[in-house]
Formats: structure tokens, C-alpha cells, sequence
């Protein structure tokens, strides 16, 4: 592929638009004809002029507010759609032996069985001998193969496979009679939002430099592979989590490409960042998946994907080996087609890491977060309904529905708090933190040490490398703002975000406040408030929507308590017609 960055662009289309002037064969002529290229080419060099000027990046002004730069945005047309650094191919070819004897016929037998099940559905099925985790794995397997790159269905979720995954499987089987008490997750293919370190692959973030960044596994991975679960591969992902672009659609990044939301392919946005893992998940690439979310990253891929994220509070889920952006907000978590299924990957991924500086040590055993989920949990429980939000038809029906299964819903108004300097927090922890996690955690090959030495590496080959540019990073490297600062930031973003739930909380006596997608997830995020999405339909033009339930620290068993009953209730997911 030729490589050229924009000025070399902008010359060219400039000579293309004039090409018809070197048809002129006469003296007089040719003098003309240099004279309109002066101009042509001055044209295009205040023209690239204008261009550097509007990307040029200022200090950022004390007491900002802007978050639209990492928000949810209106969907928008793509620059690039298909990885320019990766193939089906790529991925494929070292499957192709292993997969050779699992036949189209195998797939349609095994389709009953597998598709839009539930990891219970899927464990039982192990047990009776209808299923094993060495078909169930191969069976994902031929189906990222068949509908995720390169043709009319593509969604480009997946990044990279675990290339031991298929015999993990067989291990897994082998090992089945001897694990009469094996945690649900065992021998469940899981992704990774590709984030997050993991032996045998590279974790890039989506960037290409740092493609070969191959890993040990991070803390939380380890913690699922002790319970038992199978790592099945990497998911695409907004790159560098979506803090990096600033002017780009959710759910790019220059290693995987443009992920694809399988309820509108190309019309409806995918959300981000965890945008492959969601996507997956709806569209039956895996039995579960793992996301990360800083503001929002979990809630809103979920939702417009229609599936379940919960976004834990900070520190149950170690953030060891994760590729940053804020270690005072970041979490993973996982995203499951149920409630139950959530319930089960959080079950198995949290534990007390500790070298998380903000690890929370639980007395809880293994099962707490999965058991006990099935009966109604709302009924005599008060939720907090956002006044301005009743005119969302699928919002009123949800809080109708909760209704009827008697909760107490009071009707407020959103407490006026501002959340200044959210972005001055990401970029003053990114900049400390990326150094901090290459230092640790990366690959000793990755020749990148900070911001700066991205922002120069994808210089190299604009085009390619950040098509929408690098806005939000240069944004990290003019900030200015030192440790103390941080700090103030830090206790006032707190305090805001306290105060916009507590207010209501208290007043109202509030359980749960109930929101949409990710639109209270900055309020959350800095609160470190725990929330869980679960699909409540689908807008006139089949968009998804999520009702979100949102709670004080440590609250996640009645998240998932509350949002268990709601779906069993509603039962609004419909899975994506063209994938099944």
C-alpha cells in the first residue's frame, strides 16, 4: 500500500483537478501553465495551513466542562472500515488444520444448542452429553470465521484468537469428571476487550504501535483462568479506549478496523469503547466477554448493542496489566447476553489484587455474585426516575414495568453539579499511567514510553496509523498541570458526583436511580458509583436502549439482583436477525 500523509494528498488532488492543463503544447502556454500550478500548489499549501491551524492543540482552560470528546456522539459516516494492517487471513491460517474436520454440518447440528443460549443452558447441555467445550469452542470459532471480516455481514469484533484456545478446550474436557464443583465459567470461551493483557497475543489497544506488545496475563485474567474459564481471543476495540481520537467513530482503531453494530450494520453506532466485546457478545461470537470503562465505556456499547454490562466499583477488579487511561477511574467488567451470565464472569474475574492501590479485599466466595438471583428483588425497593427522561417511551414502560413489580418509583430532577476538568483528569492520569503500565506490564520490545512517542510513531504514516487524527493526545501533552492539581480535580470531581446521587439518595431514600445507556455514567465514573445495563427494546428504527440501574459502593449483588428481575419481567432482548 502507498503511504502518504495529507499534504502529499492535498498536492495530489491539486495536479489531478489540473491535469488537463498539460494537454497545452505552445511557449506561451507552458508559461501559463506554471503560473496556475504556483497558484494550484499556493492554494493547497494555505489550504494544509488552515488544516494544521484547526488541529493545533491549546493548554486546556481551568474549570472546562467539555466533555463531548469521549461522550456518546451521533452517529457518523466512516473514514475507513476494513483493519489496513490486518486480514481474515491473518487470523485464520493458523486454524485452518484444526478446524478442517468441523463441518458446516456440524455447525447447523450444534445451532440449537449453543445460539442465544445461556452459560447455564450451555453447562448442562456439557453435562449431558449433547456438548463439549472442545465443539462449543470450535463452534464460536466458525462463526467469527465465517461472519466477522471481509464480506456483506462483517462487523470486524474480533482482533486475534488465542491460538492454544482449541486444545485449552480438549484440556478442559479431559479434566471435566474431575471438577464435580467447577466454578460456571469453567471451560466458557471468553474475550477480552484487547486492553487487557493476555498470553499468547499481543494486547494493543488498537494501536499499531503497539502491535507485538505480547504479554503475561493480567491479574483478573489469571483470575478467570483459576476458575476455569477459556480465553478465546482478543476484541476490537475504540482505540487506546477511546481516548485518543477526539473527532472518530465508536469502535475504531487502525489494528481491528471498524467494528460494526449487528442491529444496524454501517446505520447504527456501536458505542464504545468496548465496542468489539458487546458487539461479540449480541452477535454470538463467545459465551461472555470482558470490557473496560473509564466514563461510560461499558454502559454504552452494551446498550446499543443490547446486552448486559455491569461496571463495577473501582478496585474489585484488579486493574493490574490493563493499558490505561485513568487509574482513579478505570474499571473492567464484564458484558453477557443475560444478567445470570454477567453475574457468573464478574463472579469469576474479581479478586484482591494487591498491587491495585485501590483494591477492595471482600470476604465473599466464589458463587456469591451468581447465587441467589432468581426471585424478585424490587418489589418494596424506592428507585430515583430522571423527570426529563419520561418522555422516552422506553423508559416509562421499564419504570411501568417495575411498577408492577413493586418498587416505588419517585420521580426527580437531576441535581445542578458540574463536572470541571474531567478531561484535564484523564489526561494528567494518562500521561502518568501509560509510562507506568509499559514500565510494568509491556512487552521490553515495545519501543514506546509515553504519550509523545505515540503521537511520533503514528506520524510516520498518518494515514494508515490515526485517519481521524490524534486530537485528544496532543491534548495530554499540552497539559501542564502538575500533582497538586491532579489532586484538586480528583477530591472536586468526587464531591460533585456524590452529591448528584446522595442528594436524591437521601431526600427521596433512594435503593437505585435509574438512567439510560450511559447518559449519568461521567456523574458515576467519578462518583465511583457501580451500574448495570440491561436491554428495556428498541427505538422506531431498531437501535437498542438499555435501562440502567445505578447504586451506592459494593452494591453489585443488588445490581444484578435488580436488573435480573427487570429482565425476567420485560424479556425485551431480541437477538440481531441477520446473524442467527
Amino acid at each position: 500500500m502507498l503511504k502518504y500523509d495529507i499534504q502529499n494528498r492535498n498536492a495530489f488532488s491539486c495536479l489531478n483537478t489540473n491535469k488537463n492543463i498539460f494537454n497545452f503544447t505552445t511557449r506561451s502556454h507552458q508559461i501559463l501553465v506554471l503560473f496556475l500550478l504556483f497558484l494550484c500548489f499556493s492554494a493547497c499549501k494555505n489550504n494544509q495551513n488552515k488544516n494544521e491551524e484547526t488541529l493545533k492543540i491549546e493548554a486546556p482552560k481551568e474549570d472546562s466542562t467539555d466533555i463531548s470528546a469521549i461522550s456518546t456522539k451521533q452517529f457518523r459516516e466512516f473514514e475507513v472500515l476494513d483493519s489496513r494492517q490486518m486480514s481474515r487471513l491473518d487470523i485464520w491460517t493458523p486454524f485452518n488444520a484444526a478446524m478442517s474436520e468441523f463441518t458446516t454440518e456440524d455447525y447447523e447440528r450444534l445451532k440449537p444448542l449453543i445460539l442465544d443460549q445461556d452459560i447455564l443452558s450451555l453447562q448442562s447441555q456439557i453435562t449431558n452429553g449433547n456438548l463439549s467445550y472442545e465443539l462449543l469452542t470450535k463452534f464460536y470459532l466458525y462463526r467469527i470465521r465465517e461472519f466477522d471480516r471481509e464480506n456483506d455481514l462483517s462487523l470486524n469484533s474480533v482482533i486475534s484468537i488465542n491460538p492454544m484456545v482449541i486444545e485449552e478446550a480438549r484440556m478442559k474436557d479431559k479434566e471435566l469428571k474431575y471438577n464435580a464443583n467447577r466454578h460456571l465459567i469453567y471451560g466458557m470461551p471468553i474475550l477480552l476487550k484487547d486492553n487487557i493483557n493476555a498470553s499468547g497475543m499481543s494486547t494493543t489497544a488498537g494501536a499499531v504501535a503497539l502491535r507485538n506488545n505480547r504479554t503475561s496475563d493480567a491479574f483478573l485474567v489469571q483470575q478467570i483462568k483459576s476458575a476455569g474459564g477459556l480465553i478465546l481471543g482478543k476484541a476490537n476495540l475504540s482505540e487506546w479506549a477511546y481516548f485518543f481520537c477526539g473527532n472518530c467513530p465508536s469502535g475504531y482503531s487502525a489494528l481491528g478496523g471498524q467494528t460494526l453494530n449487528p442491529y444496524g450494520r454501517k446505520l447504527i453506532d456501536t458505542g464504545g469503547s468496548s465496542s468489539g466485546s458487546a458487539v461479540a457478545v449480541a452477535a454470538n461470537f463467545c459465551a461472555a466477554a470482558v470490557g473496560s470503562e473509564t466514563s461510560g465505556s461499558i454502559l454504552s456499547p452494551s446498550s446499543q448493542n443490547s446486552v448486559v454490562g455491569l461496571k463495577p466499583t473501582i478496585g474489585l477488579v484488579s486493574r493490574s496489566g490493563v493499558i490505561p487511561i485513568s487509574e482513579t477511574l478505570d474499571t473492567a467488567g464484564p458484558i453477557a447476553k443475560t444478567v445470570g451470565d454477567a453475574a457468573i464472569l464478574f463472579d469469576a474475574m474479581y479478586g484482591f489484587d494487591k498491587d491495585d492501590k485501590k483494591a477492595i479485599r471482600t470476604n465473599y466466595t466464589k458463587g456469591f455474585y451468581y447465587g441467589n438471583l432468581e426471585k424478585n428483588a424490587v418489589e418494596g425497593k424506592r428507585f430515583g426516575a430522571v423527570k426529563r427522561l419520561l418522555e422516552d417511551t422506553l423508559y416509562t414502560q421499564a419504570i411501568a414495568s417495575l411498577k408492577d413489580l413493586g418498587a416505588t418509583i419517585v420521580e426527580i430532577d437531576e441535581t445542578q453539579v458540574d463536572l470541571p476538568n474531567f478531561i484535564r483528569l484523564l489526561n494528567l492520569d494518562m500521561k502518568k499511567d501509560l509510562p507506568a503500565y509499559i514500565s510494568n506490564h509491556a512487552n521490553p520490545s515495545v519501543k514506546i514510553s509515553n504519550i509523545q512517542d505515540v503521537i511520533d510513531f503514528n506520524t510516520q504514516d498518518s494515514v494508515s496509523f490515526m485517519p481521524y487524527g490524534q486530537a485528544l493526545f496532543r491534548g495530554i501533552v499540552a497539559d501542564k498541570g502538575d500533582a497538586q492539581y491532579l489532586r484538586r480535580i480528583k477530591d472536586t470531581l468526587k464531591t460533585n458526583g456524590r452529591k448528584f446521587f446522595e442528594q436524591p439518595f437521601n431526600a427521596e431514600k433512594l435503593d437505585g436511580f435509574l438512567s439510560i445507556n450511559n447518559y449519568h455514567a461521567g456523574y458515576a465514573a467519578v462518583a465511583e458509583y457501580p451500574a448495570i445495563t440491561v436491554p428495556m427494546g428498541y427505538t422506531e428504527n431498531g437501535a437498542p436502549k438499555g435501562l440502567t440501574f445505578i447504586a451506592r459502593p459494593n452494591q453489585e449483588k443488588n445490581l444484578l439482583k435488580w436488573a435480573k428481575t427487570y429482565e425476567q419481567a420485560s424479556k425485551k432482548r431480541i437477538a440481531p436477525v441477520d446473524y442467527n
